[in-house]
């Protein structure tokens, strides 16, 4: 019998190579079919996006996820968690804010209804821009109706703003007060793990770093932290009072008769807020549905049996604002710096050195762009990052271009340092600023290594060769050099401030050592010029341009443009035919897992401080761990 002639290793690899080629030329003709396929699909379908608007509309907000400035994920991953049902994990402020303002022109709206449970975190400056918001829509004779099955404080300050405001019989709602504990790590890590946290800072108030070095916190921490919380929730009690006819000081009482009032509905906390007056009535949703579809234009083909839009319906219906790149007129750049400020290139949702560089830089070489507003949502972060976007600051005024930095939750430390030089510097009175010193920390590890066997030893040509190695013990020596150069941040931190707000440096160093102060606060001690939103730090940057009144001017954010395919592929995933084949789709699941985010912003600015920098012996931070 004869046997099959075996191919030679010459030929097999050939063969090899030429059944390589044929499955990539299938692959990426395969690949071709389908977009274009996708792009018919598209095509066919995208007149069915939207229904249309109809008077007698009730607009249902009920927004799901954290409020954010800026979204962190890109609009493709968005666009296609939408259209696989998946839950919104963000909730942008501007467009909660758009929605708000635009229901109360618009004829076609006949109220509107806030179901708050699903949005969360946000500063309590974000929420007090929002429940203006609300009032002013109120104001406008549009009726608002808040429903709630658990609501908390910070959803409440929204809420309270409405006509009526109703509870699930089985929900529940108390306020609290404001509260803010850490966790301490010295026992944990000086004792148990035998790591030693070396920190070198200026400031008796720079607290960002005490739990790494102390078991609780610092009277002056204690102190300075109490101060601006204070203030912070006098102004939620006269909030709240005031929108629902209460007495500040009743409230506050209410809340120290907590346990006895509670006891004496019998644990009832939906009865609880409706006897103290926080509340309207008690209905489910169902009776809330019966109530709008009495009220309303009932409608038994909707949700609810009454004709409604939501949220994000409605913001597809609005005219977009027009592309600065299409409108020839001038127009005021919007500029987002929300996060942390670290080094490079960072992606939205954090600040980095190079990234909001180059947008600030975009805004500056834009003829168009007249003025800048500068958007800071942040704790601060790296210095020499920090000092990478002030110079841009610095470069669009000195091309004539004016600066108005907004704050808004959060411009502390770091963020303090990229805001200090505008021309114009607002903030909410509960926006959380100051912090500003300076802090750096190494850690030594020679007492965790030796509980397992092990030991450094070796040689060095200089006294300080090697010293920065974190399985040595610290030196005393290079301890003087590191705060030698924390000294000098310092320094240099005061003295800008000094410089950009006209003000001795004996002055800043008063209100500065690292204090965290409120908005109110911080512009009685000349660190903030106006109270006010990033609607009033627009019309100031437009007046200081001489755009005009507002309405003669666009506005446009100065962001990093959506590629083409996720621009094709947002308008794809938003189709019916789309969210259909999405939804099904055990690959984009994979695809939508691999780009959620890998780390929150602490950890990663933690994680850089213990990264040697070249010619550095550590990197100074300017941060604030100071959110509530």
């Amino acid at each position: 019998m004869n046997q099959p002639s075996r191919r030679g290793p010459i030929a097999r690899f050939f063969i090899g190579l030429w059944d390589a080629m044929n499955f990539t030329r299938r692959l990426i003709f395969n690949l071709i079919f389908f977009f274009l396929l996708f792009a018919i699909l598209a095509a066919l379908s995208a007149g069915d996006r939207t229904q249309p608007l109809l008077d007698r509309t009730t607009l249902v907000i009920e927004p799901e996820g954290m409020l954010v400035e800026q979204y962190t994920v890109d609009p493709a991953t968005r666009a296609i968690t939408r259209a696989m049902g998946e839950e919104a994990t963000e909730v942008q402020l501007r467009d909660l804010l758009r929605t708000l303002d635009e229901a109360r022109e618009d004829d076609r709206i006949e109220r509107v209804v806030l179901q708050l449970d699903g949005l969360y975190g946000g500063g309590m400056a974000s929420r007090r821009e929002v429940a203006a918001a609300v009032a002013r829509l109120r104001e406008s004779g549009k009726q608002v109706i808040a429903f709630s099955e658990a609501m908390g404080q910070e959803q409440y300050l929204i809420a309270a703003q409405a006509n009526e405001i109703y509870l699930d019989p089985m929900g529940g709602l108390m306020l609290e007060g404001l509260g803010r504990y850490r966790q301490y790590y010295r026992e944990g890590l000086e004792e148990k793990l035998g790591v030693d946290v070396h920190l070198f800072k200026v400031g008796e108030y720079k607290s960002a770093a005490e739990p790494f070095i102390l078991d609780q916190a610092s009277e002056e921490s204690k102190e300075a932290d109490l101060y601006w919380m204070n203030d912070l929730w006098g102004r939620y009690l006269a909030d709240v009072g005031t929108a629902r006819g209460i007495a500040p000081a009743s409230i506050a009482a209410d809340i120290e008769q907590l346990p006895q009032d509670v006891a004496a509905v019998q644990g009832d906390l939906a009865r609880y807020a409706l006897e103290h007056k926080l509340v309207d009535g008690l209905k489910t949703r169902e009776q809330l549905d019966d109530l709008l579809a009495e009220r309303g234009e009932a409608d038994a083909d909707a949700e609810g049996g009454f004709r409604q839009v939501s949220m994000e319906g409605y913001l597809g219906h609005l005219v977009k604002p027009l592309n600065a790149a299409a409108d020839p007129r001038p127009h005021v750049a919007v500029v987002v710096a929300a996060g942390g400020i670290t080094g490079g290139e960072q992606p939205p949702g954090t600040i980095g050195g190079e990234s909001t560089s180059a947008l600030l830089r975009q805004a500056r070489d834009d003829d168009r762009a007249k003025a800048v507003v500068l958007r800071v949502n942040s704790p601060g972060g790296e210095v020499f990052a920090s000092e990478q976007i002030r110079r841009e600051v610095v470069a669009l005024q000195q091309a004539g271009k004016p600066v108005v930095v907004s704050m808004g939750d959060l411009a502390a430390s770091g963020g303090y340092w990229i805001s200090m030089d505008a021309d114009r510097i607002y903030a909410d009175p509960s926006t959380i600023t100051g912090s500003i010193g300076i802090f750096g920390m190494i850690p030594t590890i020679p007492r965790a290594l030796d509980k397992m066997g092990i030991n450094t030893d070796g040689v060095g040509t200089t006294r300080f060769a090697g010293a920065f190695n974190i399985t040595r013990e610290l030196d005393p020596g290079v301890g003087e050099v590191i705060q030698s150069v924390i000294e000098k941040g310092y320094r240099d931190f005061i003295g800008k401030v000094a410089e950009a707000r006209e003000m001795p440096v004996a002055g800043v160093d008063e209100v500065a050592r690292g204090r965290v102060w409120s908005g109110a606060q911080a512009m009685d001690r000349g660190l903030v010029d106006e109270l006010g939103g990033l609607q009033q730090a627009i019309v100031d940057a437009a007046a200081r341009a001489e755009l005009g009144e507002p309405g003669d001017y666009p506005v446009h954010y100065v962001e990093k443009p959506a590629t083409p395919f996720e621009q094709f592929f947002t308008g794809f995933a938003q189709t019916r035919i789309g969210s259909a084949l999405l939804r099904d789709s055990s690959l984009a699941r994979s695809v939508l897992a691999s780009a959620l985010p890998q780390a929150e912003a602490d950890l990663k600015l933690l994680e850089g401080t213990f990264k040697q920098t070249a010619g550095v012996p550590v990197k100074s931070l300017a941060y604030c761990f100071c959110t509530l």
